[in-house]
């Protein structure tokens, strides 16, 4: 039996005594709402959590990161050596302010309320393996703990300060939520092409032949634009808003679309860029404009294989149920790190489901396992498990 697994049950065991703190927490978290756009609240919950995790887990280093022009915070555990684990959080949410009404609620052991699954209760999970890492004495390589506020909308602000820290560790964790449990080993890249035509405006009854009609040359291109998906690989193209035209009488001189875009591989990404980029109209006389692209690259498989393996034992090591591994569509900002090349494991937070709809809910007995899960596969990789 190694050291690992004498510890783990142990850990487990630790955490879930102190199960009611961390209930406490994550109640405090959720009703300090804090949606992405209200710079106010962002500040309000980075203070927040900066206090408790001061008082959770007495860390090496704490502090809030100057220069982003809003709020993230970053914690630091450990002085043995080289940075090795960082562990990714977001405070921020896509919930407006009192957008659940009660805003906290419990029910046989299941939390409601904005944020609690995504990703809240992910920032409790990471909170709580970093205070049993500190209570059993950790003197072990650095680990870092990364909170953005920016995250439900395109991480613009932070994503050089995620990079920039990923390149200074040997992995990264993510705390988003799983998958009913299981932890997200590859994520679609995702981008917004915004094409626009410029024909001619021109009388509709009295010398409509004197226009080009931007409505119909675009409308001639969305079936091409959705043609490039190829779902068969996890690539979709998906136009989603139109808009044209402004008067009933008038040939319309303007249109444009807008187009989410899903890519499981670099290479699909590269491939959309250039087939976007040379579209053009069917009359000469009418221009196209291709703005946009992906704004997050894939988290492509080979970056989590092999953390995901450690993990696996890790959860084996605890008595927990076998651990899964799902994909997903959605990106996160575990993007970044895996793009950059740095070993990127996701989906390691709180259980639940909802994220991002009504009834958005977090199993509360799920903690203390994602804990100890997490907690051991920062020991894991801090004790050169990764090769």
């Amino acid at each position: 039996m190694t050291s690992l697994e004498r510890a783990a049950p142990a850990r487990l065991t630790w955490l879930s005594e102190r199960r009611p703190a961390f209930e406490s927490l994550l109640e405090e978290l959720v009703r300090q709402q804090s949606p992405s756009e209200d710079q106010a609240r962002l500040e309000a919950i980075s203070e927040l959590v900066g206090a408790r995790l001061h008082e959770l887990v007495h860390p090496d280093r704490l502090e809030l990161v100057p220069g982003l022009g809003r709020p993230a915070l970053r914690l630091s555990l450990g002085r043995g050596g080289e940075p090795k684990v960082l562990l990714l959080a977001h405070l921020d949410t896509v919930w407006d302010v009192d957008s659940f009404d009660p805003l906290y609620t419990v029910r046989d052991g299941i939390a409601y309320g904005p944020g609690v699954f995504d990703m809240k209760g992910g920032l409790v999970v990471g909170a709580a393996a970093l205070a049993a890492l500190q209570e059993e004495g950790w003197t072990g390589p650095e680990v870092t703990l990364l909170c953005t506020t920016d995250e439900e909308v395109g991480s613009a602000a932070s994503r050089a300060l995620i990079e920039s820290e990923a390149r200074r560790h040997r992995a990264v964790l993510v705390l988003e939520p799983p998958v009913a449990g299981a932890v997200k080993t590859a994520r679609k890249g995702v981008g917004t092409y915004h094409i626009e035509v410029e024909g001619r405006a021109a009388h509709a009854g009295l010398e409509p032949e004197k226009g080009v009609n931007a409505v119909v040359e675009l409308a001639a291109l969305v079936g091409q634009i959705a043609a490039l998906g190829r779902p068969e690989v996890g690539t979709t193209v998906n136009p989603t808003v139109f808009r044209g035209g402004g008067r009933v009488n008038v040939v319309p001189a303007h249109a444009e679309l807008s187009c989410d875009v899903r890519f499981a591989t670099a290479a699909e990404a590269d491939r959309l860029e250039q087939e976007m980029r040379e579209l053009r109209a069917h009359d000469p006389q009418a221009t196209v404009t291709v703005r946009g692209g992906a704004n997050r690259p894939p988290l492509e498989p080979a970056a989590s294989r092999e953390l995901f393996a450690l993990a696996r034992d890790v959860a084996t090591d605890l008595g927990l149920p076998q651990l899964q591994s799902a994909m997903v569509g959605g990106g996160s900002d575990g993007n970044f790190t895996a793009a950059v090349g740095v070993p990127t494991l996701d989906g390691l937070g709180i259980v639940g489901g909802n994220a991002h709809a009504p009834g958005e809910w977090a199993e509360l007995a799920s903690i203390a396992p994602r804990a100890a899960l997490l907690a051991g596969v920062i020991e894991a990789v801090c004790l050169g498990a990764l090769q």
